[in-house]
């Protein structure tokens, strides 16, 4: 049997982890000023990559800089998708992914950086994390846990809040960051339709 990876495979696992460098150089940037107006041989230097590698994968800065905002919002989708598996409960799934977020604010900040400095701006492109929140939002209304209304409108109200806890946690970190994130949750499980004494109580549940 032959000892290593045919030369085809090779390549492209290479390719891949140039891809991946450029991508992670990207998101460095974003979370660390969310300007794009880096030069590109100050992208692929800080990737450790050569200057023609670069247009191997993309065509431009602003395609890498999209691939960076999509790639942080992936991982944050699949962050949730790890952490909430077993919640069956709509309103428990969005208040939980509420007081998630906060605390990655901490332990995540490169991430939350990225998604707090260009999120607004994806937050009706299907990315992954709008393709879960639509669906935990078409759930919860189809089951009569939210009221009825019109997803894409709610996903507004959702999105731009969950935005702005991500700036408050980042602006005032001498804020309880739980406490925060659950009240904010409860508002907007009122908005949805929740009785208060449930919004509160479902707000305040055990995370997993």
């Amino acid at each position: 049997m032959p000892t290593s990876a045919p030369p085809s495979n090779r390549f492209e696992r290479r390719r891949a982890e140039t891809r991946r460098a450029l991508v992670r150089a990207a998101r460095q940037i974003l979370a660390e000023t969310g300007d794009t107006s880096a030069s590109i041989q100050a992208i692929a230097e800080r990737a450790d990559v050569g200057f023609g590698s670069f247009y191997n994968h993309f065509e431009s800065k602003t395609d890498l800089f999209e691939a960076a905002v999509v790639d942080a919002l992936e991982e944050f989708g699949q962050t949730f998708d790890e952490r909430l598996a077993g919640i069956d409960d709509p309103a428990e799934l969005l208040a939980s992914g509420f007081r998630l977020s906060a605390r990655m604010a901490e332990s995540h900040p490169e991430l939350m950086q990225v998604v707090r400095h260009r999120g607004l701006g994806h937050l009706h492109t299907d990315n992954g994390l709008t393709r879960r929140a639509l669906r935990d939002l078409q759930a919860g209304i189809a089951s009569g846990r939210f009221a009825a209304a019109e997803p894409v409108v709610a996903l507004s109200a959702l999105g731009g809040t969950l935005l702005s806890l991500v700036e408050l946690r980042f602006a005032r970190p001498d804020l309880d960051g739980d406490e925060a994130a659950s009240a904010l949750a409860g508002m907007v499980l009122l908005m949805l339709g929740l009785a208060p004494d449930d919004a509160h109580e479902v707000a305040r549940r055990p995370l997993p």
